[in-house]
């Protein structure tokens, strides 16, 4: 019997104006994936993600959360699905003005109608996950990158979610704290057992996170396998990536685009 999907980004096309980012794209996500997507800046990694969460909407195809078309739900059933899936951001995203325990607080008081004592409890396990119990009277400006970054997965965890979006996880982080923070997303993913989709560009990160990898390249996914049929790739473009040479597809341009006029 094949596994149905947890997502679904079915033939998917996405325009702006005269640029297509997306060009008939199909990916599945399925139920404890580690998911990895890859792709040079601007291949649309992070607006796939924009497209799980819907916030943005396919020029045409189908996004899938289960049996859910995504684009078609209202905006209240559109909520109830998001209060699913936990994201965290490229750059954190926490209200500077608000305290750690105020921010971990916010998507809670929102959706839900939890006492404030169930609130807190819950401010206080998911800070004991990530490690960064005791800080929840700390301002965001407090905090070093690595921290922020700690909290802002913290709140991810607030509403229990199924699906656990990461943009650029190691963005900005040296490399001692990006491996924690890659070492922490394995082991919260596989504690909880939540699906991960994980966009980044950090080729060591992805190989360590990953248990499928996909590539987009000009609109198209070239690549969705296993870390290690990736990492061997006889694609020239996943090659290339992998092994970051400036020999290859990726760096060519049309003959005429620097030729003298």
């Amino acid at each position: 019997m094949t596994e149905t999907p947890l997502v679904h980004l079915d033939n998917i096309v996405l325009r702006f104006g005269d640029k297509t980012v997306l060009d008939g794209i199909d990916l599945k996500v399925f139920s404890k994936d580690r998911l990895v997507v890859l792709g040079q800046s601007g291949s649309g990694k992070s607006t796939t993600l924009r497209l799980i969460l819907g916030i943005l909407k396919p020029t045409s195809g189908v996004v899938r959360y289960r049996h859910l078309q995504v684009q078609r739900l209202s905006r209240s059933k559109l909520n109830l699905l998001r209060s699913r899936i936990g994201m965290v951001y490229q750059y954190s995203a926490l209200i500077s003005s608000m305290t750690v325990r105020e921010n971990l607080a916010l998507p809670i008081e929102e959706l839900r109608r939890n006492s404030r004592k169930e609130i807190d409890a819950l401010i206080e396990q998911n800070l004991a996950i990530v490690g960064m119990s005791g800080t929840e009277e700390n301002m965001p400006s407090e905090l070093s990158g690595g921290m922020r970054k700690r909290v802002s997965l913290a709140r991810a965890l607030m509403m229990e979610p199924e699906l656990i979006l990461f943009d650029e996880p190691s963005a900005g982080l040296d490399p001692v704290i990006s491996s924690v923070i890659d070492e922490l997303i394995i082991s919260l993913t596989e504690k909880t057992n939540t699906t991960s989709v994980i966009v980044t560009h950090e080729m060591e990160s992805a190989f360590r996170i990953a248990t499928r990898m996909t590539m987009l390249y000009q609109g198209k996914i070239i690549e969705d396998t296993s870390p290690d049929r990736f990492r061997t790739s006889e694609n020239p473009v996943v090659h290339q990536f992998v092994t970051g040479t400036t020999v290859g597809p990726i760096m060519e341009t049309p003959a005429h685009a620097d030729s003298p006029k």
